[in-house]
């Protein structure tokens, strides 16, 4: 079967049919790459696009040829090495396929494709298949807000609604029909009266009387309206009933001094990825940053990311300020609220008993979703061992250990990856 490929050039000299066909194409290789990407990127560089590797083999063309197998004895013209009946050798492998280390007198063969995806299609690949668990509520069902929306036209309504181009193509099929029989019958008087005043003179009864038809039916064709009110319509607009699926999502990041530089590094790449992941996927989406070490505040985005705050560790702290946040800012009747936490586990000791009763009796009531993240190497922290008692409790906490940056891609798409329905 023969297969067109439309290579004309789009702006920037590229073909968008022919490249979105290629990374549907690919699209195993280019999310392997995109997967990758996350363990050499620094957090100012994960909102950039990516140069992807495609093999060479992969990226051959279809074409017509003659199959393998049957028996053949022509020699094609211009050979000089071989006659009927010999057998011809297999080629030697060599340095080809690119990335060879040594030099070689034989072999050929392409370097791997090399691919940019832009920042919108790295994106899409890295979130294609995410997203927020349990994001409308049982409860949140049955409380709609309602949108205008087009539902074709009207012949009623406020002049602020005409659509003038819809009243003009109507008023212009009124005019045509209701002067089509008028128009016709003037036509044939026109010619009528051509025809006559070869055979008679204009004092003529029979002329007086078809110039005054015709004039009776230009004043007829003339006294049809332009535009009536029947004509008009205006755009028709209906109330469409839409569940409430606003949410926001508390990102709360331990600064303590007990967090090394490392640590807080791979903290913050989550967090970016967290907060690209909702910007991109979800229109109504708000986010509270919080950072605590024995105190907790909440911050605007620039601070949560590049302060270089430090200090004791009290976690309690900022969970009393996500339980006073919610209660003055998100109500649960009208808010999904989520939350995503990130520490090293190392708690004052006394404190972490008191944030179980913190997260049992004033937070995850209100909960859609928890997710703790602790990033240590050594073993777990006295806050993961008093977190799986709380796991236990509540089936929307969620808890993940980020080892090493290599880590936080797949933790983040354990935390967030789309439930079978």
């Amino acid at each position: 079967m023969a297969q067109v490929i439309d290579r004309r050039l789009n702006g920037k000299n590229k073909s968008a049919v022919n490249r979105q066909k290629f990374i549907r194409r690919f699209q195993k290789q280019i999310k392997k790459a995109v997967t990758d990407a996350i363990a050499e990127r620094s957090v100012t560089d994960l909102n950039k696009g990516e140069k992807v590797s495609i093999p060479a083999k992969d990226i051959h063309e279809p074409f017509f040829h003659h199959g393998e197998g049957g028996k053949r004895e022509k020699i094609f013209p211009g050979n000089k090495d071989f006659q009927t009946g010999d057998k011809i050798k297999r080629p030697q492998g060599g340095a080809g396929q690119g990335g060879g280390n040594e030099a070689s007198d034989s072999g050929e063969g392409q370097d791997d494709f090399m691919f940019e995806l832009s920042r919108e299609e790295f994106l899409q690949f890295f979130f294609e298949d995410l997203e927020l668990p349990d994001l409308i509520k049982t409860k949140l069902t049955s409380i709609t807000e309602t949108r205008k929306v087009r539902a074709g036209h009207t012949s009623d309504g406020i002049p602020t609604n005409i659509n003038v181009v819809r009243s003009l193509r109507g008023a212009l099929g009124r005019r045509i029909a209701l002067r089509a029989p008028y128009t016709k019958r003037l036509k044939e008087a026109e010619n009528e009266l051509e025809d006559l005043l070869k055979r008679h003179n204009e004092t003529d009864a029979i002329i007086i009387n078809l110039r005054e038809e015709i004039q009776e039916l230009k004043q007829k064709i003339k006294r049809i309206p332009f535009i009536d009110t029947f004509d008009l319509r205006y755009n028709n607009k209906i109330d469409q009933p839409k569940p409430t699926t606003q949410a926001v999502m508390f990102c709360i990041m331990d600064v303590s001094g007990s967090m090394g530089q490392e640590e807080k590094d791979m903290a913050k790449r989550f967090f970016m990825l967290l907060y690209l992941f909702l910007t991109k996927t979800y229109e109504k989406i708000q986010v509270v940053f919080i950072s605590h070490h024995t105190l907790a505040s909440e911050v605007d985005e620039e601070t949560f990311f590049y302060s270089r705050e430090t200090g004791g560790t009290v976690v309690s702290s900022a969970l009393k300020l996500v339980s006073t946040i919610i209660q003055d800012r998100y109500p649960s009747s009208e808010w999904n609220i989520y939350a995503a936490q990130a520490s090293d586990g190392d708690n004052w000791h006394n404190d972490s008993k008191f944030c179980h009763q913190i997260l049992t009796e004033k937070i995850m009531p209100y909960m859609q979703y928890y997710a703790y993240i602790e990033i240590t190497e050594d073993r777990h922290q006295n806050l993961w061992q008093e977190y799986l008692n709380l796991k236990q409790e509540w089936g929307n906490f969620a808890m993940q250990r980020i080892e090493k940056i290599s880590d936080i891609y797949p933790v983040f798409r354990k935390l967030f990856q789309k439930q079978s329905k």
